[in-house]
């Protein structure tokens, strides 16, 4: 028996096949064929159509293919993952420094419509008594934890790992509280001149061991004053320029120039200086050095390039500049904070701690010991009354070195 090869075989009815064009199989089906056409010609004359030798090729190829079990698979995927995940970690350490943002361009046109609109809210403001603002003002605050929800959600996270064992109840109503708080400070910082003069500021005010700080401010030796995101902090620099003492505050302007200048202006009434924080290392040896007072806010985060000490069990990024400053000029560092009484117009103004230059003298690590000291004694009034402190703030933003390689 003589045995026929497709070439011997033409189709009866030959159509053209899209499918087969498309696919491209071998030059044995698909020769001399033109898919923009209806008329072709097959010079090998299959034996079969192309789509059923296209299946039966197919079902050799899956003969030859070995399903995989499910525990190959996972392995397989675990693979694949594992050498993702190696493939992004040598990126990051090959560029550790993230690019920087590009500043907004503002619109002066558009930041002064915003000055005027906040000018017409103060004189409206002014039409009621401190105390019914500061009322409204809680109820912002209450709104603002409503709404701002990944702000919410970052001050729970710090106050659960600042204060562990503590009821949720309890997390939520400080955290609320806090917001409150927030709030309330933009009514402070503008009746505060407004009401609190030389005359009235016992109505105002009560000063707790303070004797001894406002003797070293007076010797005119140069200090350093430390305060925190608690409460009021910016009535302790007024308090200080309205008796008369030489103090300087460092500032960050906010981005909108006029409302920036606006309050600046507020907080200088009464002789408190302000100095803007970028060009502020070039001054503070020679403000010192004059025997003036430097107020610096020092809870906040110092990045990559912070030392790291122990805050509220946890290593935060704190700025070197205090600790070297005072290091370097043989200064006492005292550590402040102002506290509201109920949701009064009503502070409570204290210096627990004064470290002096005798306590760090024989320290192995002078930097790292007045760093850690100072950030400890922040920690201390602050659990006093956690509800005033500024949760919100990315204080453990930046990680030290050692946990980065850990994780």
């Amino acid at each position: 028996m003589v045995m026929k090869t497709h070439l011997d075989f033409q189709p009866k009815n030959p159509k053209p096949n899209f499918r087969m064009g498309e696919m491209n199989l071998s030059p044995c089906i698909t020769m001399n064929y033109e898919p923009r056409t209806m008329n072709y010609t097959i010079k090998n004359k299959p034996k079969t159509k192309p789509i059923k030798a296209n299946l039966v090729r197919r079902r050799r190829i899956q003969m030859n293919v070995r399903r995989l079990t499910p525990l190959e698979v996972r392995r397989h995927f675990l693979t694949g993952l594992t050498a993702a995940i190696s493939s992004i970690k040598s990126r990051v350490m090959a560029d550790p420094t993230p690019q920087k943002k590009k500043k907004k361009n503002h619109n002066p046109i558009i930041d002064y419509l915003q000055y005027l609109a906040l000018r017409v809210l103060v004189v409206f403001l002014y039409l009621f008594d401190v105390e019914t603002n500061l009322n409204f003002t809680c109820f912002l605050g209450r709104l603002l934890w409503k709404r701002y929800h990944r702000g919410r959600k970052r001050a729970l996270d710090n106050l659960r790992a600042s204060f562990p064992g503590k009821s949720e109840q309890w997390y939520w109503q400080t955290c609320r509280r806090s917001f409150e708080h927030i709030a309330m400070l933009a009514v402070d910082v503008l009746f505060t001149p407004r009401l609190v003069k030389k005359g009235n500021w016992r109505d105002y005010s009560q000063f707790k061991t303070t004797e001894r700080a406002k003797w070293l401010m007076k010797e005119g030796n140069g200090m350093l004053m430390i305060a925190a995101h608690y409460s009021n902090f910016e009535i302790l620099g007024y308090m200080l320029g309205l008796f008369g003492f030489n103090v300087y505050s460092i500032a960050r302007p906010l981005d909108n120039k006029f409302i920036s200048n606006y309050l600046y202006e507020v907080r200088q009434r009464v002789g408190q200086k302000i100095i803007d924080k970028k060009g502020a290392a070039e001054l503070m040896d020679n403000i010192t050095s004059d025997g003036a007072t430097l107020c610096f806010i020092a809870d906040q985060d110092a990045g990559r390039k912070g030392i790291f000490v122990d805050f509220f069990g946890r290593k935060a990024s704190t700025y070197k500049s205090i600790g070297l400053l005072a290091i370097t000029n043989n200064i006492p560092i005292g550590v402040g904070y102002s506290r509201r009484v109920d949701n009064r117009f009503f502070f409570e103004i204290c210096v627990p701690r004064i470290i002096f230059p005798k306590e760090w003298a024989d320290k192995d690590d002078p930097l790292l010991w007045v760093t850690a000291e100072y950030t400890k004694a922040i920690e201390d009034f602050v659990r006093e009354d956690p509800s005033q402190y500024w949760w919100l703030h990315r204080r453990w933003k930046h990680r030290p070195k050692e946990e980065l390689v850990k994780s």
